[in-house]
């Protein structure tokens, strides 16, 4: 991109390393913009819809709050209920389990201490869309784009490399130049 003389402003992801790493290489003055709605389903994923464990049910509570907030103000009461969680909860978090044959350990709830560290790495990049509001909060818009477009190549599943090349390469000119 940097080649064909396209500078990034931001970039709205799922934090995987790799697409991190990417951005800042390429990019380093980009605006790094976390995926609220991945965000908020890994920690579902980690906690469970039902979680059992008290801590666990008040970050899940918590997280998925994360796609409601729209003013620095809110999202000020959020990071606030945030801190109060990791204030209540810090012991239970980084309780240690050990195998007193081997001496290696881990977290007793491993799965809470993921959902935490999820959520406390990605804080650096989750609000840059509240200052700017050109930023998108979420990857949705564009993960439907692509959705739509998979589905018109599923349609034209015969065709070769350089036809399917074609096609995506005009599927995106009429896509970004309606009028033509």
């Amino acid at each position: 991109m940097k080649k064909l003389g396209i500078n990034i402003y931001s970039a709205t992801c799922d934090g995987h390393k790799a697409i991190l790493k990417a951005i800042r290489k390429a990019f380093p003055d980009a605006i790094i913009q976390r995926c609220l709605v991945h965000i908020k389903r890994q920690v579902r994923h980690y906690l469970s819809s039902r979680p059992k464990l008290q801590a666990s049910k008040e970050l899940l509570y918590i997280s998925q709050k994360i796609t409601s907030l729209h003013t620095e103000q809110q999202c000020a009461l959020w990071l606030i209920s945030l801190h109060n969680w990791y204030q209540n909860y810090q012991p239970e978090l980084l309780e240690e389990s050990i195998n007193p044959i081997t001496g290696k350990y881990w977290y007793t709830h491993k799965d809470l201490h993921a959902a935490w560290s999820l959520i406390a790495n990605a804080l650096p990049h989750m609000f840059a869309y509240l200052q700017d509001h050109e930023i998108p909060a979420t990857t949705n818009r564009l993960e439907n784009f692509f959705r739509h477009l998979k589905a018109k190549l599923l349609l034209h599943s015969g065709l070769r490399v350089e036809a399917k090349r074609s096609f995506i390469k005009w599927y995106l000119h009429f896509k970004n130049n309606p009028d033509k």
